[in-house]
């Protein structure tokens, strides 16, 4: 099966399983959802989450989070994965938003300028908030990209490109959320049974359901199978 045609009956499945899949991140506009996506890195959705509402009750604006100050914030959103620099980088991208005029925009070089905010987030915001097609790619899209055999990258930016060449450029804001939900409900990294699995049944390649296969019956590999690696790329932003 070529990988348009794969991507085509995976686009189908993924419509029917996640016809709207919201967001997981809470958010009110777009710069609460750049500040959620960026200290999402590292950490799981459900600790972000439980962390912004005392965040932006006390700061929803650029204007806000910067009179704030870096301590106040590391102190509300102590709980996460890697508080200090993330409280840092919130500061000072509210320094740099204001500085630009006080709005969030949608534009990618203003984005990625912003401190703690690479490819990955802009992406998501660009998609979220503006509607603009991007395809951020997570460990989820990173690993189920290659298990599918829709690519063959072996970073992060060249997952991006190849399931951009292979979905529709209107199905992108959607898909990469559907990806995300299915890793998370279907199709673990380890111990997955891809035979009954109803994407990888079909669109496992040979090599990657061998490699599974033997990893599961704890023999070791020759060399790493497409989903034992992933970019720390995919973890960051």
């Amino acid at each position: 099966m070529k990988r348009a045609e794969k991507a085509e009956r995976i686009g189908r499945i993924l419509d029917d399983l996640y016809p709207d899949p919201p967001i997981a991140l809470d958010h009110t506009d777009a710069y609460t959802l750049l500040v959620a996506v960026a200290l999402s890195a590292q950490t799981t959705d459900k600790k972000v989450n439980e962390v912004t509402p005392a965040l932006f009750a006390e700061a929803s604006t650029p204007e806000e989070m910067y009179a704030l100050g870096a301590d106040r914030i590391l102190e509300l959103i102590r709980q996460i994965g890697l508080a200090p620099t993330k409280a840092r980088n919130v500061w000072t991208a509210a320094g740099q938003i204001l500085d630009a005029g006080g709005q969030v925009l949608p534009d990618w070089d203003f984005l990625e300028s912003l401190a703690g905010v690479g490819h990955k987030t802009a992406s998501v915001v660009m998609a979220q908030a503006f509607d603009i097609p991007a395809f951020p790619v997570d460990t989820h899209i990173f690993r189920l990209a290659r298990r599918w055999g829709l690519s063959t990258g072996t970073t992060v930016e060249k997952v991006e490109t190849d399931l951009k060449r292979v979905f529709p450029r209107d199905t992108w804001n959607r898909r990469h959320l559907q990806i995300i939900y299915f890793g998370r409900e279907f199709c673990p990294a380890q111990r997955h049974d891809l035979a009954g699995c109803p994407i990888c049944s079909f669109a496992a390649t040979k090599k990657q359901t061998e490699a599974e296969a033997r990893a599961q019956r704890g023999r070791p590999r020759a060399t790493p199978g497409p989903t034992d690696v992933v970019p720390a790329e995919a973890h960051r932003e």
